[in-house]
């Protein structure tokens, strides 16, 4: 990798090195955070990537009752369905230890995807000074997108520009997008001032896209922003399996 990329790569040789590595990365984010102040945030990202350093985090022995959770990106569909990511976390990550902290859906149930998204920015922008966003945990596609910015999707270029931390998408045609088009997405603004920005990677091909994401643009591999937008380092956690 170019040592000059704005971005820290951390290789392991096994799945269990690889989410051991991730989930200490967070929790010392977490408790870092929490020595400073009353509450710290933190966003997960969904998909099967994350899940065994959701669980991983999930036994770390943490105050969890000053932790709020949440979502990096969410489809829509309700929250006990197949393909939410709501889903996911509580399945895999609130648990153990980390059952006590409060979950922050981004989709709740019966909700238009619009007013979701209003519902979000404006629940960010509440909690204001009282919970500090301690980190972020990004994943990639092979398309390149990254949360549910898709290269193609409509309301890309107005998310990555926005001022507010989550935007709709709508991905109809994304190939990556499957059957669930429509999304809810944090954006650029969204993810720049968490003190630790994780993104996780797992095998060669995904290494490649993130390799060729460095030498090209946001719109087109929409990756590149998080490289590009942050107030810290980009941590990336890969593993060859």
């Amino acid at each position: 990798m170019n040592a000059s990329s704005p971005h820290a790569w951390h290789a392991s040789a096994d799945e269990s090195s690889w989410a051991r590595g991730a989930a200490d990365r967070l929790r010392d984010a977490l408790a870092t955070t929490l020595a400073r102040a009353p509450r710290a945030l933190i966003l997960f990202s969904g998909g099967s990537t994350p899940a065994p350093v959701h669980r991983t985090l999930a036994a770390a022995e943490l105050d969890w009752s000053r932790v709020v959770v949440s979502l990096v990106d969410e489809r829509d569909v309700e929250p006990d369905a197949d393909g939410s990511n709501a889903r996911l976390a509580v399945e895999t990550l609130l648990v153990g230890h980390a059952a006590a902290a409060e979950f922050w859906p981004l989709r709740p149930p019966h909700t238009a995807l619009a007013a979701a998204v209003d519902a979000a920015n404006a629940r960010w922008h509440a909690a204001g000074g009282a919970l500090e966003l301690a980190a972020v945990v990004l994943g990639m596609g092979e398309d390149a997108h990254t949360a549910s910015l898709f290269p193609g999707s409509r309301g890309l270029a107005a998310a990555l520009a926005s001022p507010e931390p989550y935007a709709a998408i709508d991905a109809s045609g994304c190939p990556g997008a499957g059957h669930w088009p429509r999304r809810i997405s944090l954006t650029p603004a969204g993810w720049a001032g968490a003190a630790t920005r994780l993104l996780l990677l797992r095998g060669d091909a995904k290494r490649s896209v993130f390799e060729r994401a460095m030498n090209a643009d946001a719109l087109h591999a929409p990756v590149r922003a998080a490289l590009d937008v942050g107030t810290t380092a980009l941590h990336v956690h890969w593993c060859a399996a």
